[in-house]
């Protein structure tokens, strides 16, 4: 079985969180650079087996698409392009980088460390994919 990767999309900089082999924790992996995700996303594929990508949906609070949508759709375009036996799962993403910042705060990071977006971005990944691990029922 292959893991289960998340990746919270944003114009400079991408979260990602991966799964565990057996698909039972969930845990932040890195921020990249968005214009390197698709490279970064093969050479990982090319070293784990990855069975499902969910990408955060960026969505206002009446459910309509955000601004952010008009830069998330064509990348999940392009990454089913290049990925077609990988199922691309999607996930509302509303709260998460708040609830990342307060998660954080709760978890005792200094406000340095909470500061740095790129921890930020690899929070909201990991809470995107718990997440879609409650919704699909495959954690414990």
């Amino acid at each position: 079985m292959g893991r289960i990767l998340a990746i919270d999309y944003g114009i400079k900089r991408t979260g990602i969180a991966v799964t565990d082999a057996e698909r039972i924790i969930a845990s932040p992996l890195t921020t990249v650079e968005t214009p390197t995700l698709l490279r970064f996303l093969q050479e990982y594929c090319a070293k784990e087996p990855v069975d499902i990508f969910v990408v955060g949906d960026a969505r206002h609070m009446d459910n309509t698409p955000s601004e952010s949508m008009k830069y998330i759709e064509p990348f999940v375009q392009q990454l089913s392009r290049i990925f077609p036996d990988k199922k691309i799962d999607r996930i509302d993403e509303r709260f998460t980088s708040k609830l990342a910042f307060r998660a954080m705060v709760d978890g005792g990071l200094k406000k340095h460390q909470r500061q740095d977006k790129g921890t930020i971005d690899r929070v909201s990944a990991t809470l995107i994919l718990q997440d879609y691990m409650r919704s699909r029922e495959l954690h414990p």
